[in-house]
């Protein structure tokens, strides 16, 4: 006589087969999961070989390692901006003044050198451009503005003051040091701006990764609230964001004016736009949480190699705008495809 066990099972509890389909189908979604932020992670890695891969072999140019480090060079002001801001986007906020804040930079430490003496120009180029954050920061967390709108407004200001102080001319200072950085080269191979390029992107990405003010920057970025509620001060977080990102744009403005050897109020129209391009590029999310400094780097070298690679090739500009829009687009998209699931 054959004995028949109850059924413990719980009627709302899945069992057999259907209990096997849901679990299945999360270990799917899961490795879709992971397969689509590799592309998000890794993919710009891909592609930039690829397009290396391309240009080396259209052009003999390329390659050469004086037009490699013009690539790094032409970009340092830009690459410098876009490491600093890649804090600020993690941290779930914007900066459109970026390009004003390196243009009042300069004309700044170009006023100063020329009226006050070289010695002022470094220290005025930098700390000016970590007040302009500061104003940002305050205004977006004690005003409650938001930050597009707030870095928008300031931006406008900003230029207005640099084309005030230079009157719409250039300030060219006699100096020889006012040029040292911008225009020499250690072992008359690499030129300076490209070691300050990489110690920005060095230590930003170091903050980031292994300090605690880094990990509360992923914190208020993935949900600021939860991030209130567990003791942060966002606000003093979000404000130390921008004042970081505004003395990176001090230091690229002083790397630009001693380049060309002048502070013009003209210069860093495209700078924001430029640098959160790499950003986007680079797989940082445009909605705060996720993000890293050395993937900005690549996704701002990558648009130097475009721009480098084409005009090798002499193809017409307006392609470079219309490649890097879907290079942009097509980042954003994965990105939004990631935080979707």
């Amino acid at each position: 006589m054959t004995t028949e066990l109850p059924d413990t099972t719980p009627p709302d509890s899945p069992s057999g087969a259907a209990a096997v389909e849901p679990t299945f189908a999360r270990r799917v979604r899961s490795r879709r999961r992971i397969r689509a932020e590799h592309i998000r992670d890794y993919g710009i890695i891909v592609f930039v070989l690829a397009i290396c891969v391309y240009f080396s072999f259209a052009s003999p140019v390329f390659l050469t390692a004086n037009n490699l480090l013009n690539i790094v060079y032409a970009q340092t002001p830009v690459g410098i901006a876009a490491c600093a801001v890649t804090l600020t986007i993690i941290a779930g906020n914007f900066d459109l003044s970026l390009g004003a804040i390196l243009a009042l930079s300069e004309v700044l430490g170009a006023w100063v050198a020329v009226h006050w003496g070289i010695g002022w120009f470094f220290p005025v180029a930098i700390i000016s451009g970590g007040v302009m954050g500061l104003i940002n920061g305050l205004i977006i967390t004690k005003l409650r503005v938001n930050a597009f709108l707030a870095t928008l407004a300031t931006a406008l200001a900003f230029v207005g003051i640099a084309t005030g102080v230079t009157g719409g001319l250039l300030i060219t200072p006699t100096q020889s040091a006012f040029v040292f950085i911008g225009q020499n080269k250690a072992w008359n191979t690499i030129q300076y701006p490209n070691f300050i390029f990489l110690a920005v992107a060095v230590i930003c990405q170091i903050v980031l990764t292994y300090t605690v003010f880094g990990r509360h920057l992923y914190g208020v970025g993935g949900n600021r609230e939860g991030a209130r509620l567990s003791g942060l001060n966002v606000d003093r977080i979000v404000i130390m964001t921008f004042v970081i990102t505004g003395l990176a744009c001090g230091l690229a403005g002083m790397i630009d004016a001693s380049t060309t050897g002048s502070g013009s109020s003209q210069v860093g129209t495209t700078l924001a736009l430029d640098a959160i391009a790499g950003v986007a590029l680079g797989g940082t999310s445009i909605f705060g949480g996720v993000g890293s400094v050395w993937r900005t780097v690549v996704g701002v070298m990558m648009l130097g190699i475009i721009t480098n690679g084409f005009n090798l090739l002499g193809v017409a500009d307006y392609w470079q705008q219309i490649v890097r829009g879907c290079l942009i687009v097509g980042a954003v998209a994965v990105g939004s495809v990631i935080e979707r699931r």
